[in-house]
């Protein structure tokens, strides 16, 4: 279609390229004298000069009620769009809140379950610490005694030198 416009076609330039071969048609096989065709001439061009302004009148009205139209269309759909957005922001909003308040106390719960786990886990690491102090004492003894030292920190007797040989 574009390139119809560009080569002067379309609905505008068929008229007038049909007005113009009609004129030279009728100017060539036409017995009148010279004043008289070009008074038909002149009187065909003002018509034909006043056909074309009608033409591009009318193609401007056309084209501002298209751009009324449209804007008016665009700003509508705008305004439903901002408002379906919103209507969107708002569910999201009530869920996150609902989903927020349905969490709460299930992470109340998870805390105290962390909770009761860290105590658990802290008196089971003290009890083998005990049990680890116990049983590090009682290497210590049975060491001490194998070496004639006594236990609980006391030292025993200096030992003798080996024999020389």
């Amino acid at each position: 279609m574009y390139d119809d416009y560009r080569r002067g076609g379309g609905l505008f330039g068929a008229f007038v390229l049909g007005g113009l071969v009609g004129a030279a048609l009728g100017l060539l096989l036409a017995p009148r004298p010279g004043k008289e065709t070009r008074e038909m001439l002149m009187s065909k061009g003002e018509e034909l000069l006043d056909q074309g302004r009608e033409l591009v009148d009318e193609g401007r009205d056309r084209l501002v009620d298209a751009y009324e139209s449209g804007k008016s269309t665009a700003t509508e759909k705008t305004e439903e769009l901002r408002g379906r957005i919103e209507e969107v922001r708002e569910r999201l909003r009530d869920q996150v809140g609902d989903a927020s308040v349905a969490a709460k106390p299930k992470v109340a719960e998870l805390g105290e379950d962390a909770k009761d786990s860290v105590t658990k886990t802290a008196r089971a690491a003290k009890k083998s610490v005990d049990v680890a102090e116990d049983k590090a004492q009682a290497a210590l003894d049975y060491v001490a005694t194998k070496t004639g030292k006594s236990g609980k920190g006391k030292a025993a007797p200096p030992a003798k030198p080996a024999p020389s040989a």
